[in-house]
């Protein structure tokens, strides 16, 4: 256990952290401490002593376990579950619904082994269950302690291997839905059910009309790749009564859609999912649940708002909703409560992970000394350094403008041959020089942001120790917005206005976009970077997705991963550990096997040294070296 006296969290001084909007996303899960750090709180117990992270990180390096690390919190994993299912009950309650509510987990929004371990153990009292979408997600659910009354829900493509899995998996006691996609899919499903001798459970996916907003939409509407229509459902209807399947069909599914922003397009494709749920019935479907899939969104940004990263509802309205539309639907048509199921993996596991990297260095697109003016210089670079003379107050527009005008123009004379190399450096350091000023200038009034767009190019460039395809691909990939903070020195101001660039060699390795308090920016307010301390920036929310979807780019490898739980008193233990791959193991990731590459970097060694190109004593540290890299992290170390 770690732990150490920390300052009252009641009585915290002034702090900057403010300006990242904490206090909007944070979900009473963070705080700033006295000495100006990030720190973690227990949600539930606002009397606790917060866990500052720049303390988690240090404990964890001086054990060898060196950032980027994803951290994963038990607390924020238990704090969502606990939420949802709060959430729904007390909207059965005060509804007077009579049925009852139903998690799963989809196992493809965090496929790793601690992670569903976990939510298996802290889900038993919620009778919580998993949703399989392939072989290897079906595999992962039945080696499970599913509590006995937990639904282990099956969608996606099913293939007879994986129907039969299925179907053998009702003898062990487990509630296993095998929802039907296609009307082919039954064939399949009657044949291996048929065959075995064992009645299924089975539930029908249906396309709903209603489209949803967001990232996700096309997952939405009858256009959306999986489920079935209405003429296909009538079909199959006809299938299930004829071939004598009709009375194992319990559950009809709908997909509303991934992180849906708007409570107003939820409402409106459950009153959909009622109707097709009330005709279903009427034609003799024994439906006893009702699954409306996901589409509880996670509020990156706490702006609470209809929009791609942020959402205009909390849980408890989306479950109030979704109770009473369906409590309503179906009393007027005189059918007897469903139970109610939702796939909210976002929600659930979005909070539990921090990804935290370390910078390494920066380009900073400012210079602190004004560049020396020599006679024979061109007299552009004269007028550009008199800039300086009016780069406050009313003539800020006018200073910038001539700023750029002189320099471009400088740089034209370059490249015709009428300046040098010398003049160009001392220019663009002028130019440099300047920047500092205008960006002191920006600090110092605000509102002078609606005329600085061109130093918008001048933005700082701090690298850290991470790619962002390997943790963060939906940053990458959709535009994907996470909390991002640095986690120290928030009681300085930050004075400098920066973008992450990752180690991979590829121009997208870049963070660009970020959450502040008053809304999505271009950049991050960081600080200056001091000699020999660690400077750390964490990336919250991402416990959803980013494990699974990472790649190779470059061969970096997944980073380390610590799941901690807090102990109340500003200190912590470490529950679960797992080590960075390693160059070798990502080697073998790609179709090389390391011992193979190894004899033959030593045959190439050998050669050198028979050609006298090395000596005995540097073949051995050339060896060494190769052998320490395979064994070694990919990440800068």
């Amino acid at each position: 256990m770690t732990s150490q006296s920390k300052p009252d969290p009641h009585s915290v001084p002034s702090h900057h952290g403010d300006l990242y909007g904490i206090n909007n996303w944070g979900n009473d899960m963070l705080c700033v401490d006295g000495s100006g750090a990030v720190a973690l709180r227990l949600p539930l117990e606002p009397d606790s002593t917060p866990t500052p992270l720049p303390q988690v990180m240090d404990a964890i390096e001086t054990r060898g376990i060196s950032a980027p690390v994803l951290l994963r919190v038990q607390q924020f994993l238990d704090q969502s579950l606990t939420q949802l299912h709060d959430a729904f009950n007390n909207a059965i309650r005060t509804a007077e619904y009579k049925g009852a509510y139903r998690g799963v987990f989809p196992i493809k929004v965090n496929q790793q082994a601690e992670v569903i371990s976990h939510l298996m153990t802290a889900g038993q009292k919620y009778n919580y269950g998993l949703e399989a979408g392939s072989k290897p997600e079906l595999v992962i659910a039945l080696s499970q302690p599913l509590p006995e009354d937990a639904l282990l829900i099956c969608n996606g493509s099913k293939d007879e291997a994986f129907v039969r899995l299925a179907i053998l998996s009702r003898k062990l006691g487990h509630n296993t839905v095998l929802v039907i996609e296609t009307l082919d899919e039954f064939d399949i499903i009657r044949r291996v059910a048929t065959e075995l001798g064992i009645r299924p459970l089975l539930g029908i996916r249906v396309k709903l009309t209603e489209r949803v907003t967001g990232k996700w939409q096309e997952s939405s509407g009858d256009r959306s790749t999986f489920g079935l229509g209405a003429h296909d459902l009538v079909t199959l209807m006809g299938r299930l009564r004829d071939s004598g399947f009709l009375d194992c069909l319990v559950l009809q599914h709908s997909h509303l859609g991934s992180q849906v922003p708007d409570i107003i397009d939820l409402r409106r494709a459950a009153a959909e999912a009622c109707r097709f749920f009330v005709e279903l019935t009427a034609m003799g479907a024994p439906l006893t649940h009702m699954d409306l899939g996901g589409g509880l969104g996670v509020d990156y940004t706490g702006e609470r708002r209809s929009e791609e990263n942020s959402v205009n509802y909390t849980v408890t309205e989306y479950s109030t909703n979704i109770v009473e539309t369906i409590r309503y639907a179906l009393d007027e048509a005189g059918i007897p409560h469903p139970t109610i199921v939702t796939e909210s993996g976002r929600f659930v596991v979005a909070h539990s992970s921090i990804f935290i990297f370390e910078v390494l260095g920066a380009t900073l697109y400012d210079a602190p000394q004004k560049p020396e003016i020599k006679d024979d210089d061109y007299h552009l670079m004269t007028d550009l350094m008199a800039v300086e003379n009016y780069i406050s107050g009313p003539r800020f527009q006018e200073a910038l403008n001539d700023a750029v005008y002189y320099r471009d123009e400088l740089r034209a004379l370059f490249r015709r041959g009428q300046i040098g190399l010398d003049q160009l450096s001392r220019a663009e350091q002028g130019f440099l020089y300047l920047a500092g000023l205008f960006k002191s200038a920006l600090r110092q009034d605000p509102n002078l942001n609606e005329v600085a767009e061109p130093l918008a190019a001048f933005t700082d460039h701090y690298y850290g120790n991470f790619s962002l395809f390997q943790s963060l691909p939906d940053v990458w990939a959709i535009d994907q917005l996470h909390p991002i903070i640095p986690l120290q020195r928030l009681n300085e101001e930050p004075t400098r206005q920066a973008i992450f660039s990752d180690i991979t060699c590829d121009s997208d390795g870049k963070i660009d976009k970020f959450v502040l308090a008053d809304g999505a920016a271009d950049a991050l307010p960081v600080h200056d970077l001091k000699e020999g301390e660690p400077y750390h920036i964490g990336v919250f929310f991402v416990g959803a997705y980013q494990e699974t979807l990472g790649d190779l780019h470059n061969l970096f490898g997944d980073a380390n991963v610590v799941t901690i739980s807090l102990d109340g008193h500003g200190g912590f233990d470490i529950e679960h550990e797992t080590e960075a791959d390693t160059i070798a193991e990502v080697l073998s990731y790609v179709e090389y096997d390391p011992r193979d590459c190894l004899d033959a970097f030593r045959k190439r060694v050998e050669r050198a040294l028979k050609a006298g190109r090395v000596n005995a004593s540097e073949r051995r540290q050339m060896i060494t070296a190769y052998k320490d890299s395979l064994a070694g992290s990919t990440y800068f170390d």
